[in-house]
């Protein structure tokens, strides 16, 4: 385990350095940095609730050994003036779009993680024929109201806290399925986490308080992987049911011994999943 901590923050490092030569990509709405990375079939990641693109950063460099890799910045991510402009998970739809025009993407491989899931899932049924395959982890077919949803959207959007506040901290401590030390990984975590403004953690809550897409679902014609983490206490087993189910051709893998931050604990995991999934 000591290892793999020293890997994920060696890693980090290494993906931070090379986001130097990071572009920006100016969209209707507002200006989305792009990472790029590897080489081979196109696929874009959506980053999640908090902690932007280079929270996925682990996993970003796993996929590159095989992919051509394009991670982005939500809207809200590096300017959280943009919240003086209402938007809603339609308009992070649109932006999705916008940026496959910029980068004349046409069909790519698109991939979601958590709150990314969302917008993914969303953007296949809006656009079923601009996307090769979707692959979605840590997300259901609707929002279900949960007591530490509630807690932290409450707290997120009334109080003002300091960064590496211990109660957020440990709400996302408990996204890892299990106790979990206060250790190098445990570190990266919050430390990306809180890079991204609280009242746009907070918007963001807002808006999976709205999701339910399960009468929709039907419309997705993308080959689909569905992963989620077997601890994962963000998503039900029914609401993971109905995702399936609904979605013409789902395919779903189980992540052992995983949380909600599959992605950040298990990268190489994720990525074998990704890479077995493409390339069948």
């Amino acid at each position: 385990m000591k290892a793999t901590q020293e890997w994920l923050v060696a890693t980090n490092r290494q993906y931070l350095a090379k986001s130097n030569s990071s572009a920006f990509v100016h969209l209707g709405q507002y200006t989305a940095e792009l990472r790029e990375t590897g080489s081979g079939d196109p696929v874009v990641m959506i980053p999640g609730l908090a902690g932007g693109a280079d929270l996925l950063s682990p996993l970003t460099q796993c996929l590159a050994g095989g992919f051509h890799v394009f991670n982005y910045q939500l809207r809200g991510e590096s300017d959280c003036f943009a919240l003086r402009h209402p938007f809603d998970l339609d308009d992070l739809v649109e932006d999705l779009a916008e940026l496959l025009d910029s980068l004349r993407l046409e069909t790519p491989t698109i991939m979601g993680l958590s709150f990314g899931g969302i917008v993914a899932l969303k953007f296949a049924i809006r656009y079923p024929h601009r996307l090769n395959r979707l692959i979605v982890q840590g997300v259901g077919a609707r929002h279900e109201p949960g007591l530490l949803q509630q807690v932290a959207s409450t707290v997120l959007s009334r109080f003002p806290l300091p960064s590496d506040n211990p109660f957020v901290n440990q709400f996302f401590n408990l996204l890892f399925g299990g106790r979990q030390k206060q250790d190098a990984l445990f570190d990266f975590v919050t430390r990306q986490v809180w890079q991204t403004d609280q009242s746009v953690m907070a918007h963001r809550l807002r808006l999976v308080e709205q999701f339910d897409i399960a009468d929709r679902l039907h419309r997705i014609r993308a080959a689909t992987l569905v992963l989620c983490g077997e601890r994962d206490v963000l998503v039900s087993k029914a609401s993971l049911r109905q995702l399936c189910d609904s979605i013409p051709n789902a395919t779903f893998a189980s992540l052992p011994g995983c949380g909600h931050l599959a992605f950040v604990t298990k990268p190489g995991l994720i990525a074998k999943q990704v890479d077995q999934f493409l390339k069948s």
